[in-house]
């Protein structure tokens, strides 16, 4: 007689509970525990990544080693822990949301490639921008050599790599399954009829929704719903089909029509959310399969070595052979060598699905996910060891890298750094201001932009640099256009040359960009903002303050004068044209070089005839001077520098005798009270020029309130909340073969606690 046998199966988990007042464990339920498990994701890896920072790593090895954390090799070894938080059972949920991510960011991929393009097969820009592979990119986007020989040879040569490694894949996906060759010939034709498909039918509709998105107007909801939706139904076909769900994503991107703002808004849409909490899902998905305790006994290990050895083998041993033998220098083999060395996001793709299918136990993943870390780890170390191109290029020599040393038969240069459009208004009134009548001008504004984690920065860069250097394209984002039209409008109206460029970096090198490029282009002096911006109130507040960080660091390396400009509204928020320009500039002079620049700087500004330029000397009373009987260690006023001083304003006050627009006077006071309160009776102007580091016994008594050392003791005076003015205010540093340790000092003393990272790798 047959039994009948009822088999139990394991009831799923729910999606959200009652409630701990209902009794219920939200940790038990699907939602609550994938929330917590994110949370933690996202709490460790971003700490992870704050602390390799200063290594320079990319954030997938802070993603990586955070899953190995979370996962069984560490805290997982408690097993309530394991149990509560990352049990067996959640892994399904996690994988999910992390595939998810991967599937979107395939899309953007597909999204950056343009089939269109001259030389499509064979262009190293259509190599870069297929790459489903933003590690190595973001190594050598971070090392400034993405757009260097060695970083095109990299990035062409691991694309060639990734591309028969996504074909390889796909081959093993579709013989996988089945071991008959029929079923991987019906999945190869249905491959090739969805690519077909989509590559006739799909390109009209978005054409379509594309046309109707106009440039300046938001994108219609409706549209980036069904491109989403079409993401997504494509992967499910090509999963249907036995071909793993991120191709048919990748083939609707790489369908989709580029032109128009409708990509632009889909890539912000989907960009932050997708590389910023989904995509790093997947690397720590990666961490939580490794377990190390798999790897046990000297056998294992000795297997660990032996993989790690024989992948950088081949890599860099056939890298470097093959390049010296067409001759590439053996600085840029070796460092080409460890370049493709790198494993990236195929590789992690590979593993998991080899796991998935079973071809992997859980010791080979081990090894293999620890080999990719490793390798990947000590490639940013090593290629800073072995290549330093900055050295080798060598540094040019120019003669004009002040101001007051300027030769007035040669273009007046200058490098104006800006952050944002809101300081365009204020940055192009101070470029009119400097015309002058009699020397050509010429300026380079440099648009400062942070290198983010987000793959459109990679593309950024690779748009914005040529040869490893900041210049301009205008084509770099959409959001350059209005920069692009200011700036063109200026120069059409006022006849000055006039270059945008941008400089995409991370914080921590952000002022080598600033310093090669004032280097290269010759400028005379540096005009970099202050890290702070006008409230409404009138206050100044706090941009962001890594950016005085930069300022700091373009103050000691800078190779010709710096201006830091804090920004009140010079001119008003919108271009002033040369025949409107009605500006009082006033010079607060003590003595020393920096005063002397600024003082250089302003006499060039009074040529503008709608300028009036008021030059105020201080001078320590006689009566006191015999009473002072402690000076100030910092007081280099000596005899020298008192009769550079008299030197150069007997000779300016000759060249402006017969000059009714500017005025110079004499104040003599006895302390810095008496001081203070002159200054403030010249705060009714458009713009202070004052030197960063006066000299004299006048200036000691002003330092001892100076929140912002960059300005000065003159500059903090005049930005300190406690000084009433609506001017705004230039402190200019002359340059000098070396700064005073004073001066160096002063920028150091908090570089410690306000560096975004403390990065020893400052050259």
């Amino acid at each position: 007689m047959a039994t009948n046998t009822t088999v139990k199966c394991p009831s799923p988990m729910k999606a959200t509970s009652n409630g701990v007042f209902q009794g219920d464990d939200p940790l038990d339920y699907a939602l609550p525990l994938a929330i917590l498990q994110i949370c933690m994701v996202v709490v460790l890896t971003r700490g992870l990544a704050f602390l390799l920072r200063p290594l320079r790593q990319p954030r997938v090895i802070a993603e990586i080693i955070g899953g190995i954390l979370l996962g069984p090799s560490a805290f997982g070894r408690s097993q309530a822990y394991l149990h509560k938080v990352f049990p067996p059972k959640s892994y399904t949920v996690l994988d999910t949301i992390a595939n998810l991510g991967l599937l979107f960011f395939m899309f953007l991929v597909g999204l950056e490639l343009d089939p269109r393009k001259p030389r499509f097969l064979f262009s190293w820009e259509w190599r870069f921008q297929s790459l489903p592979s933003p590690v190595l990119a973001r190594i050598l986007a971070e090392l400034k050599l993405l757009t260097t020989d060695v970083g095109r040879m990299a990035m062409s040569a691991a694309a060639v790599n990734d591309v028969a490694a996504w074909i390889l894949l796909a081959l093993a996906i579709a013989l996988s399954g089945s071991g008959s060759p029929l079923i991987s010939l019906w999945v190869f034709l249905c491959g090739c009829a969805f690519v077909l498909a989509c590559a006739f039918f799909v390109p009209p509709i978005f054409k379509w929704m594309a046309q109707r998105c106009p440039e300046g107007e938001p994108v219609n909801e409706m549209y980036v719903c069904a491109t989403l939706t079409a993401v997504l139904a494509a992967g499910f076909v090509t999963d249907t089909i036995g071909i793993h769900a991120l191709f048919g994503a990748f083939i609707i991107g790489v369908v989709f029509p580029k032109d128009g703002p409708f990509a632009g808004a889909l890539v912000e849409k989907v960009e932050d959310l997708v590389s910023g909490l989904f995509l790093p899902l997947y690397f720590v998905s990666s961490g939580l399969k490794t377990n190390v305790a798999t790897i046990q006994g000297l056998q294992s290990w000795g297997l660990l070595v032996l993989v790690i050895c024989t992948a950088c083998f081949g890599k860099i041993i056939g890298t470097v052979a093959v390049s010296l033998v067409l001759k590439v220098p053996f600085q840029e083999a070796l460092a080409l060598g460890f370049l493709m060395n790198t494993k990236g996001l195929v590789e992690l793709i590979v593993l998991n699905i080899g796991k998935d299918r079973g071809v992997l136990n859980d010791q080979t993943f081990a090894i293999m996910v620890l080999m990719a870390l490793f390798t990947t780890f000590i490639t940013t170390p090593i290629v800073i060891a072995v290549y330093k191109p900055a050295k080798r290029m060598g540094k040019t020599e120019y003669k004009h890298r002040t101001i007051q040393r300027n030769d007035t038969n040669t273009k007046f240069r200058i490098l104006a750094c800006f952050h944002s459009t809101s300081n365009i208004p204020t940055l192009i009134n101070l470029i009119e201001a400097s015309r002058g009548k009699k020397r050509g001008l010429c300026v380079y504004a440099m648009h400062l932009m942070e290198l983010s984690e987000r793959s459109s920065a990679i593309l950024m860069v690779h748009k914005a640099r040529r040869n490893g250097l900041p210049f301009w394209n205008k084509g770099l984002q959409s959001g350059t256009n209005q920069i692009v039209v200011a700036f063109e409008t200026f120069r059409q109206l006022s006849h000055v040359y006039i270059r945008p460029m941008t400089a995409i970096s991370p914080m921590n090198s952000m002022h080598e960009d600033i310093c090669s490029s004032a280097e290269r282009k010759s400028a005379a002096i540096i005009i970099i903002p202050f890290h702070k911006h006008q409230r409404l109130d009138g206050q100044l507040e706090t941009t962001r303050s890594d950016f005085r960080y930069v300022n700091k660091r373009v103050l000691e390396h800078a190779p010709c004068s710096v201006g830091i400009l804090v920004d009140r509204g010079l001119g008003g928020t919108t271009h002033v044209s040369a025949s409107n320009v009605d500006s009082v500039i006033k010079v607060l002079f003590f003595g020393g070089p920096d005063d002397r620049e600024a003082l250089a700087y302003a006499g060039r500004m009074a040529e503008h005839p709608g300028i009036n330029l008021v030059v105020v000397r201080f001078l320590l009373d006689p009566k006191v001077v015999g009473e002072v009987v402690v000076l100030d260690i910092n007081d280099d006023s000596g005899p020298e520098a008192r009769s550079a001083d008299e030197e150069f304003l007997a000779e300016f006050k000759e060249k402006i005798s017969k000059d009714s627009s500017i005025k110079y006077e004499e104040r003599i006071v006895s302390h810095a009270g008496e001081t203070v309160g002159a200054i403030r009776e010249h705060s009714r102007c458009n713009l202070f020029l004052v030197g960063r580091m006066p000299e004299g016994q006048l200036v000691a008594a002003l330092k001892g309130n100076n929140e912002c050392p960059e300005l000065g003791p003159v500059g903090g005076l005049l930005t300190s909340p406690d000084f009433s003015t609506n001017a705004s205010v230039l402190v200019v540093q002359q340059y000098h073969s070396q700064l005073p340790l004073h001066s160096l000092a002063s920028l150091k003393e908090e570089d410690e606690e306000e560096s975004p990272e403390r990065d020893s790798d400052t050259n």
